[in-house]
């Protein structure tokens, strides 16, 4: 891994003095990125699919290629595998409104959840599905077996996240694939949390459907990806119809083409996919095992300095192995939404306040009506920018004393 001081010269913004802790929102872009986006902007700025002149075949390979590099990334088995969405909210959603349902069908999902992997699925319980829902322990540990007493006959997909964007732990995804399968339901992962972070392989881990976004791994908003294992890629109706969807079309009626078109209608945001394929390609050069090594330093400290606050209360798994970049806290009489801004406006540390768009977790899990303050970490950030963090924080919850 290049040192965490070469990184940071790719992220111009850390030079303005700002710390930079809300990283599951989403990620600084690097200038790799942003110079490959410019590159089609300025030499090939054309539509693809949609002609035969020279500036639109290349833009179509750039895109390709954009593509090849996320296939290789999550292990997919074939291009057709990879379908470029806006986000991850949109490819869960693709899912669940281009599965064919019927009365009685069940949904398995949990307490864990962002709400773009839940509400999905309770707009589909108005219409007569099941929907079961399971709960972690308080560190957001989810156990198989507890999956296993929720299956049935009528079980037909199970929904989970990869990691928590609220408590940072690392769902068992293999083993819940593994009782799902065996009782015949397809498996969706929510790998918004887990794609910048761990490295994927859609093939170990045995899903049907993967999501996550660009924006929350160095890429550019806008961007998203869905993983739809190639047995089940004729089984979805697109979420959206139009141009470049259709093999033929009359006045009368229409056939689709093929994935990954089939599910990409219109005009894609080909500059943002570009800059996806370069994020990626950043991110296997710094190397996933270096890039953990170095949250896990990262985030220890960040996690054992708050827990040694008296008023801080800190949520997710005790052991910091068991947890990825994220840690979440409260200090005892706060509000977080104050809390966040005395950090900005005191010392620039820019942190999320709030739900995190996972009002039941914390409501129902942890019993805390204003959410959490949630402090990420990701490759560029630094252990003098966490003690940073704990010492204002100390500060704060000394001064309520």
């Amino acid at each position: 891994m290049p040192s965490v001081e070469r990184i940071r010269e790719d992220f111009p913004l850390l030079r303005s003095g700002i710390i930079y802790l809300d990283n599951a929102a989403s990620t600084l872009t690097p200038e790799p990125v942003l110079d490959k986006m410019l590159k089609f902007y300025r030499e090939c700025r054309a539509n693809v699919g949609r002609g035969v002149h020279r500036l639109s075949i290349e833009a179509g390979e750039r895109l390709s290629l954009a593509r090849e590099k996320v296939r290789r990334f999550i292990g997919a088995k074939s291009e057709r595998e990879v379908i470029f969405t806006k986000n991850t909210t949109e490819g869960i959603n693709l899912v669940a409104k281009g599965l064919k349902w019927k009365r009685g069908d069940r949904v398995i999902t949990t307490l864990l959840e962002h709400h773009s992997n839940l509400l999905p699925w309770l707009a589909l319980g108005k219409h007569g599905v099941e929907v079961r829902v399971v709960r972690p322990s308080k560190e957001g540990v989810l156990r198989p077996e507890d999956f296993e007493r929720e299956m049935g006959k009528n079980a037909k997909l199970v929904a989970l996240t990869h990691v928590s964007n609220v408590l940072g732990s690392v769902s068992p995804v293999r083993e819940i694939t593994k009782v799902a399968h065996e009782y015949g339901a397809k498996v969706l992962v929510d790998a918004a949390q887990s794609a910048p972070h761990l490295a994927l392989d859609v093939k170990d881990l045995g899903c049907d459907y993967l999501a996550f976004s660009g924006h929350k791994m160095l890429g550019p908003t806008g961007i998203g990806v869905l993983y739809v294992r190639e047995q089940h890629l004729e089984e979805l109706e697109p979420l959206c119809l139009g141009g470049g969807a259709v093999e033929e079309v009359s006045s009368e009626e229409y056939s689709l083409t093929s994935s990954p078109e089939r599910y990409e209608a219109g005009t894609l945001p080909i500059a943002e996919a570009i800059g996806l394929g370069e994020a990626v390609e950043y991110l296997q050069k710094v190397g996933f095992e270096t890039l953990a090594q170095h949250e896990r330093s990262v985030l220890k400290r960040l996690q054992e300095g708050l827990e040694g606050i008296p008023k801080a209360e800190v949520y997710g798994p005790t052991d910091p192995e068991h947890r990825v970049s994220i840690v979440s806290f409260n200090i005892k009489g706060m509000n977080p939404h104050d809390v966040a801004a005395i950090l900005d406006h005191s010392s620039s540390i820019m942190v999320r306040s709030g739900h995190h768009c996972a009002m039941p977790l914390h409501r129902e899990l942890l019993g805390l009506q204003e959410g959490s303050v949630r402090a990420s970490v990701y490759l560029y950030n630094t252990a003098e920018e966490v003690e940073k963090l704990v010492e204002v924080v100390e500060k704060i919850a000394r001064e309520l004393l």
